[in-house]
């Protein structure tokens, strides 16, 4: 009995490693070529960026991140406002809850952002 828990233990441990692999070369290249282009405030190299590495904005740029920043904050950052501008549907909202029945008071309003 001990050997079968042992030996469930090494392969689920064995498929825990292979999730968590590397990413493939070729689009960590490509990923990286998106963020140069938030270096810069050039509208046609993202463009041309975009178009010849065959990105998916709606797949990649909610979950890209340059430098621990989100590809969004990385490009304002980085003072590339046109480029944030033109990805900005693609990025990740914020939601905010008001309390409405304190709005007869201002000063007991209370706001939660997350």
């Amino acid at each position: 009995m001990k050997k079968m828990i042992t030996l469930t233990a090494m392969v689920l441990t064995s498929i825990t490693f292979n999730a968590s692999a590397a990413m493939d070369p070729s689009m960590e290249s490509k990923l990286v070529a998106v963020c140069k282009t938030g270096l810069s405030d050039n509208i046609s190299l993202y463009n041309r960026t975009i178009r010849e590495n065959n990105i998916n904005k709606r797949l990649i740029f909610p979950k890209l991140v340059c430098n621990g920043q989100s590809f969004h904050d990385f490009a304002l950052s980085n003072g590339a406002n046109k480029i944030a501008q033109k990805i900005a549907p693609y990025s990740p909202g914020t939601t905010s809850i008001t309390d409405l029945a304190m709005t007869n008071t201002k000063e007991h309003s209370h706001s939660v952002n997350f």
